[in-house]
């Protein structure tokens, strides 16, 4: 039985399903006359759905604990305090003054991770490099790319068309980040050279890019933003200047 008010548990059960018949019902009762907490738990309730929904062929793969929802947000809550911490260290270090302030707001700002896109790179490698992942979708004869990946990012941009340079898209796998599902369209040529097109949402923070690039290695990444999504090309380099970018 639960105890009124509840506690974190009791709403990630509700969220889970995995609540009784009679405590759901209690739940959901205390929840109609508390409306802040009613919108936290109906936004969990949606980045589940979404999650798995994204995960649709991913689901058919062994049990991957990471992969919980509950954990996720669980996850998303310790990197938010993180991110306070963080400004508390830049406060500090600014209230210091002089070089030693400096130095410690370049500790707290400078990580790899804010590298643009670099899921984008991670999945290429995967997935186009390694094979380490199958594709959720393949495309036929009868098959639409454009119809695979609207069923899942109803507002973002067109597929490119690389048709130009001599790709067409011929798969796409479903993902799973930080900031929400993602998916990766593969291109290849009659060459079997593969271009992939990235996108995934902005993430807690809504951090949009501006249009740019950057390499990783043998990758180049070409990215920007576009309704309410993030968006990446990523290729070889040596076909960079190939492609319509």
């Amino acid at each position: 039985m639960i105890s009124l008010p509840p506690n974190e548990h009791d709403l990630h059960a509700y969220v889970d399903h995995q609540l009784s018949d009679a405590d759901r019902r209690v739940l959901e009762t205390w929840l109609a006359s508390h409306p802040d907490e009613a919108a936290k738990v109906r936004a969990w309730q949606q980045d589940a759905q979404q999650l798995r929904a994204a995960l649709g062929g991913a689901l058919q793969q062994p049990a991957n604990p990471a992969l919980d929802p509950k954990l996720i947000r669980q996850r998303r809550l310790r990197q938010s305090r993180r991110h306070l911490a963080s400004a508390a260290v830049l406060l500090i270090a600014v209230s210091v003054g002089g070089f030693s302030g400096w130095h410690a707001r370049e500790m707290t700002l400078v990580r790899p991770s804010l590298l643009p896109m670099t899921d984008a790179l991670q999945a290429y490698r995967l997935i186009a490099q390694q094979g380490l992942l199958p594709a959720d979708y393949k495309v036929d004869s009868d098959g639409d790319m454009q119809h695979w990946l609207d069923r899942y990012f109803t507002r973002a941009s067109r597929l490119p068309d690389l048709k130009s340079a001599g790709f067409e898209p011929v798969s796409g796998r479903l993902l799973s980040t930080d900031e929400g599902p993602a998916a990766m369209v593969m291109y290849e040529d009659r060459s079997g050279h593969k271009v992939s097109f990235y996108v995934r949402p902005p993430g807690p923070k809504n951090t949009f890019l501006p249009r740019g690039s950057r390499s990783d290695g043998d990758l180049q990444a070409e990215y920007w933003s576009g309704g309410g999504y993030n968006y990446a090309v990523v290729s070889p380099v040596e076909l960079k200047q190939t492609l319509p970018f």
